[in-house]
């Protein structure tokens, strides 16, 4: 049954976005360590790309291609228990598998027996052969792509969710135990992006009466034990239990974290991916199997930037794309041509002056002003920081390479429900004005009129790498912004990353 008049909170609409780009940012990560062996937990994991398939750095593999299939389907408004519609998405995996750099044994040979004739009917016939053939099917290809229903869904009871969730397993997975994984997973991503809360046992009521009892055991280990114990993470039992004993680990108890030192809550969402990669084995399939959940849990502002950047794959997409797809399936496919995400160009001629942008002396090469500076940019500039909603064409900005326009999910407003994770976010913007400055580049940092996020922003990183005390800090800023005016929530965010220096004048 869907809830009706469902309205998402600001945090939910931020968690649902952090379901697909968080199961992409494991994917990619992962991607360059498959099949080798567990790593120290204290190893350094950058997304390399390479591996056994030579991805390039922040390329999905065939995880998340499998899953933006579902969620393009999703996106169009199209019910995902429909018939038709699991018609449509077995033959776009068919598509998909012709070009793929990588697809599993088990899918491929179920999606190339279909090949000449790909329905759902047809594809749940050709699983079930090839598990009667061989005696097994539990492999982990109908989990990791699993994490989109979550998000299509999510106006439905989790009794709907699990079952649509086992129903597109079965399309290449006949195993019962891998629809059990996927009901598992896909509900408490659900749950997550719900409530906030991580529970992998909310769905444990959904399962038969004995597989209640066998699959409590086995989450109780995956808690007893690290990652790297699941070395048989080719079996989606063993992926689960590797993915959730990565989450369960990564959560740290001991330390509070402290802003102020770089530390933050939503860490947790790039150290499980970090966790299930040290695991090792298939490590791009746990790790994104982990991310959607816990992108769930913690929300597309909480993915780094760095990573967001550079993710890209099949079919030519990037991470906002894997955005827009999220939105559009939260949404039912129900958003008008003239609003964010589809819209060519946002639309702010409310909004008064939008046309000023500045210089800034103290940190060359830096530019700051209203949204309209985007759509023609000062001269030399070659990296944009947005702060605000752009149009579909309008990222990446003229002239700009598609991993230098970097889009911040911040918004202005006071109350905590709009920015759940807000001094992380207020790091990580900075962070990468100051990266992309360091890389030699001319950047724009703007928001919709240079009024609050912009100088927020702006302030923190001039308390940062300048000498500058915090009432010369602030007295800059209203020089080049000169109408800026910080909310509150903002400049007490900025005290607890720069505190003693922080918030003045």
């Amino acid at each position: 049954m869907r809830e009706r008049d469902i309205s998402w909170t600001s945090a939910q609409v931020d968690r649902a976005m952090g379901v697909l780009a968080g199961m992409a940012s494991g994917d990619a990560m992962g991607a360059g360590y498959e099949f080798q062996p567990p790593m120290n937990g204290d190893s350094l994991v950058p997304m390399v790309g390479g591996g056994p398939f030579g991805f390039a750095p922040g390329e999905w593999t065939d995880d998340t291609s499998m899953a933006i299939a579902i969620a393009e389907l999703a996106a169009q408004g199209l019910d995902l228990a429909a018939e038709s519609t699991q018609d449509a998405l077995v033959a776009r995996w068919c598509v998909w598998a012709e070009s793929a750099q990588d697809v599993g044994m088990q899918t491929r040979a179920v999606l190339s027996a279909v090949a000449g004739d790909p329905t759902a009917q047809h594809a749940r016939e050709a699983a079930q052969q090839l598990h009667e053939r061989s005696g097994r099917s539990g492999g982990n290809g109908s989990l990791m792509r699993t994490a989109p229903v979550a998000v299509a869904l999510l106006g439905h009871d989790y009794a709907h969710i699990a079952q649509v969730a086992r129903a597109i397993s079965a399309l290449t997975h006949f195993d019962p135990e891998a629809g059990d994984a996927c009901a598992l997973w896909t509900v408490a991503i659900a749950h997550a992006v719900k409530t906030g809360e991580l529970d992998i046992r909310i769905g444990l009521e959904l399962l038969s009466e004995d597989q209640q009892e066998v699959w409590a055991l086995r989450l109780d280990e995956a808690e007893a034990e690290f990652p790297y114990r699941f070395e048989n993470n080719g079996w989606v039992v063993e992926a689960l239990m590797g993915a959730w004993s990565a989450i369960y680990h990564s959560l740290d108890f001991a330390d509070e974290p402290q802003a102020a030192r770089g530390t933050f809550a939503a860490d947790h969402f790039s150290d499980a991916i970090k966790e299930a990669v040290c695991g090792g084995g298939d490590t791009d399939t746990v790790a994104a199997i982990a991310g959607g959940l816990v992108g769930a849990k913690w929300g597309r502002s909480a993915i780094p930037l760095a990573w967001y950047r550079v993710l890209h794959g099949w079919p030519g997409l990037r991470a906002r794309d894997l955005v827009r797809l999220s939105y559009l399936a939260l949404h039912g496919g129900q958003v008008e041509a003239s609003q964010w995400p589809v819209v060519d160009v946002f639309d702010y001629t409310d909004w008064g002056d939008l046309g000023h942008v500045s210089s800034v002396l103290q940190s060359p090469g830096l530019f700051v002003g209203a949204v309209d500076s985007v759509r023609e940019l000062p001269t030399g500039v070659d990296a944009v920081v947005s702060l605000c909603r752009l149009g579909a064409g309008e990222v990446p900005a003229q002239g700009v390479e598609p991993e230098n326009h970097v889009e911040v999910w911040l918004i202005d407003r006071v109350e905590s429900e709009y920015n759940h994770n807000l001094d992380f976010t207020l790091h990580q913007a900075q962070q990468e004005v100051a990266t992309l400055l360091d890389e030699g580049r001319q950047v724009l940092l703007h928001c919709v009129q240079g009024m609050s996020r912009t100088p927020a922003v702006l302030a923190l990183h001039l308390l940062r790498t300048t000498d500058l005390t915090s009432d010369q800090v602030w007295e800059i800023v209203s020089e080049v912004l000169p109408h800026s005016n910080v909310n509150a929530a903002f400049r007490k965010a900025i005290e607890r990353l720069h505190p003693g220096k922080g918030v003045s004048s």
